[in-house]
């Protein structure tokens, strides 16, 4: 290699920060502890620089207060960029000794420096290995090594130089569970060194495919794709190869090639690859059936045209390339996957996700794209069973298994998830003129479904909370909407029905079901309308004000627990705006009720109101909290503490929430079920422990506020979010080995009430609660919340 003169150029950052270093005093310093990335970044061009992009993103999303994650740019000879907007520290010239020796005593000298992490592909250290083990063995800081790519069966070379990095790191990134077995089988490690966490992808909208097809002027054509910055790896001329057999089935059929040719490769080979695939379209007539994407395409439009993909074609030439980036984005978008049995595509497309074909075999895989193209079923299927199985890798939950790691590693980090802002799109998309829709297949509403009284009552309190905090006059039709169904389901004697079809017919299963839970949720939210006479159109507060007075006489013979819950918070809020001695008759009547259930029930080691645990739980003593509230009576305060706090052990396991779960419920004297865990449920424990947090100022009601919150935010036993801040739904439940992942109303409105309830406490600046955590945590309180 011929030697290239020492300019210096490449020590100045380092040198600028040991020299502030050295007049510094920054002991006793407010900042946020730092984790240092070393990676390729954009703008260079390639797949671990957008990895690493969307990782630093995904974790600043989920995380406040936690960290600051700075970057050190990787590059060398022909590979030298300047970053706009982006927090690149330094810049390690990788094929120069001297810029990872200066590196090396910058990181030790930074006591506010943390942890490091390395995302690690052989080709990136590739003019200097002896350079980089030094460089590691220099560092004094915990080290986390991400492997790209782990190589089986290595020589003694490789197995040396990965060797001494299993040595000396920290802890171990790999993408996937082949990538771990050769670690150990291979190569000399433990296995509580290693995490494997997959490779990111994005939550996506899962928008209607033949509407992009008609955005991007494809309309009517069954679309196969592939992407990726081009090189002869990708094998594209496999594909090119099959599609005449394809064509001749379906000459609807086109093929998106999408992505620039690789920056490397245009520098060594210019255009010749590309040269070759054009030329080979035309040799096989498929001008009409392929089309080039020549450009880096930025994420947004990559989506459409993946959401927009029938099948996607993965064709490596290179059976040991353990993860793919593209692959797993097109498993995101929904796509059917076609691919060479690679380690990471036999582990995720094994039980009907996805079809693969020998390397090289055009004949199969032409085979395999007629087989999916005529059967929709069988496209269908796999597309959700590759959409149940990608999900977890979403960048949220690669956020939070990355903060897990290096939490371990830093050892004392704490971290602080962000609340995220608030997002009504899917409650909009689910809300017809006629009210809001019960279920959706993932985020698409579910018109088949229909409607339920139990859906629209709790929107109507959820979008009321919504206006009260931000007076937004563009939710009223929604309030409007809301209320007008539940006149809609209130019949002549005051009863209520709870389901109607989409038709807007009462279905049958008004006639076999009890419906005094409904019942009572209609007049939680009917009082709660009233409550709000003050801010809301009149013809609001007076149409619900009559409604309840139409039914209030009819209550008086529930005798559910949680029916009689819900009216009474009913008449609570009743309470708020029109005092009178009825309000006052009813809350005893229901609070003595609930007290001599508790009083039958309870014993020493339950205290509880029935013998066993179900659904809406802490709705119960939230109740009798209210009747206390309104009454001063203190048998209602004791037995609502009591009753809670024993409800509050129950569920809550250290620093997580584990509602009862709905397979099974939870018995006196009987074992405890496990998962099966549903948003409603968290979402109620938050309403509650705010009240009793109003009454009794414990802040340890506080802290299990926001370990509930959390919950939705990936702090449950899979570490996965159940809330999905790309369309504003929330997963429907979390269950053993999966979350739900179909958006319904219940699910995404107890999000919506759960997330506008802790607003008063995590999310306003005035807050006495709120200052005491910024001041703990030494931050200005200035955007110290994205809300």
């Amino acid at each position: 290699m011929k030697a290239r003169r020492n300019t210096g150029k490449h020590l100045q950052p380092y040198t600028k920060y040991l020299k502030q270093l050295a007049t510094q005093d920054i002991s006793g310093t407010d900042k946020m502890p730092e984790i240092l990335f070393l990676t390729t970044f954009p703008p260079r061009q390639c797949g671990i620089a957008t990895y690493s992009q969307d990782l630093i993103k995904a974790l600043n999303n989920q995380y406040v207060n936690s960290f600051s994650l700075k970057i050190c740019a990787l590059e060398n000879a022909n590979e030298k960029h300047e970053y706009e907007d982006v927090d690149v520290k330094y810049k390690l010239d990788t094929s120069e000794e001297a810029s990872y020796k200066e590196l090396a005593l910058a990181i030790n000298a930074d006591d506010n420096l943390k942890a490091v992490l390395i995302q690690h592909e052989f080709g990136l250290f590739a003019d200097g290995v002896q350079h980089f083990n030094n460089f590691i063995n220099e560092v004094k800081k915990p080290v986390t090594v991400v492997f790209h790519t782990i190589l089986p069966g290595p020589d003694d070379n490789l197995r040396k130089n990965v060797q001494h990095i299993l040595d000396r790191a920290d802890s171990v990134i790999v993408m996937t569970n082949n990538a771990a077995d050769i670690l150990l089988r291979d190569y000399t490690t433990t296995k509580d060194k290693i995490a494997v966490i997959p490779h990111g992808t994005h939550l996506v909208p899962h928008a209607d495919k033949a509407e992009l097809k008609q955005k991007y002027g494809f309309e009517g054509r069954k679309v196969l794709s592939t992407f990726g910055l081009l090189s002869s790896g990708k094998s594209i001329e496999t594909t090119l190869d099959a599609l005449p057999a394809v064509v001749d089935k379906s000459p609807e059929v086109l093929f998106l090639i999408i992505g620039k040719t690789h920056p490397t490769v245009v520098l060594h080979e210019g255009e010749q690859y590309r040269e070759s695939l054009v030329q080979k379209i035309q040799k096989l007539g498929l001008e009409e059936n392929v089309k080039f994407i020549n450009k880096y395409v930025p994420l947004h439009e990559l989506l459409d045209y993946l959401q927009m993909t029938d099948i996607y074609l993965f064709t490596s030439k290179d059976p040991n390339q353990a993860v793919s980036g593209t692959f797993s984005y097109a498993l995101s978008c929904g796509c059917a996957i076609i691919s060479t049995p690679i380690p990471h595509a036999k582990e995720v497309l094994a039980g009907d996700t996805g079809l693969t074909f020998d390397f090289g075999n055009s004949e199969q895989l032409a085979e395999c794209i007629n087989t999916l193209l005529f059967d929709v079923n069988l496209r269908n299927n796999m597309m959700l069973n590759g959409l149940h199985k990608i999900n977890p890798t979403a960048w949220e939950n690669s956020a939070v298994a990355h903060a897990k790691v290096l939490q371990k590693a830093c050892g004392n980090l704490k971290l602080q998830y962000r609340n995220l802002k608030i997002n009504l799109d899917h409650i909009k998309r689910l809300t017809t003129d006629f009210g809001m829709l019960q279920f959706s297949q993932l985020n698409r509403p579910d018109i088949n479904s229909g409607y339920t009284l139990d859906d629209n009552a709790r929107a109507l309190i959820a979008i009321c909370q919504y206006y009260k905090q931000h007076k937004d006059k563009s939710v009223l039709k929604y309030i409007e909407i809301y209320l007008n169904f539940i006149d809609h389901c209130q019949c002549k004697d005051g009863r209520f029905m709870n389901y109607v079809d989409y038709n807007t017919n009462f279905g049958v299963q008004n006639r076999n079901e009890n419906l005094e839970d409904s019942s009572g949720r209609a007049m939680w939210a009917l009082g709660y309308v009233i409550s709000l006479s003050q801010i809301l159109p009149q013809e609001f507060s007076q149409k619900a004000e009559a409604m309840f007075q139409k039914s209030l006489g009819l209550t008086k013979n529930i005798y559910s627990t949680r029916a009689m819950a819900f009216v009474i918070k009913g008449l609570y809020y009743y309470n708020r705006q029109v005092k009178d001695t009825d309000t006052l008759i009813y809350i005893k009547l229901f609070g003595d009720r609930l007290v001599q259930m508790y009083r039958h029930e309870a014993d020493s080691n339950w205290k509880w109101f029935e013998n066993y645990l179900t659904y809406a739980n802490s709705v119960l003593p939230e109740a009798l909290l209210l009747c206390y509230a309104i009454t001063g009576e203190e048998v209602y305060k004791n037995v609502a503490k009591e009753s809670f706090d024993f409800l509050l052990t129950t569920i809550f396991d250290g620093e997580r929430i584990k509602v009862i779960s709905n397979k099974g419920w939870y018995f006196k004297g009987t074992a405890k079920e496990h998962y099966g865990e549903q948003p409603i449920d968290v979402a109620y424990t938050i309403l509650a422990l705010r009240k009793f947090h109003d009454i009794f100022k414990e802040e340890d009601y506080l802290t299990k506020m926001e370990i509930a919150f959390n919950w939705f935010l990936g702090n449950n036993h899979l570490q996965q979010v159940i809330y999905n801040p790309c369309t504003g739904g929330c997963f429907d439940g979390l269950e053993e080995h999966s979350v739900n992942l179909n958006q319904g109303a219940e699910s995404t409105v107890s999000y919506l009430m759960a997330r506008l309830t802790i607003n008063k406490y995590f999310g306003n600046p005035d807050n006495i609660y709120f200052r005491k955590r910024i001041k703990a945590a030494k931050v200005n309180i200035t955007g110290a919340l994205n809300l």
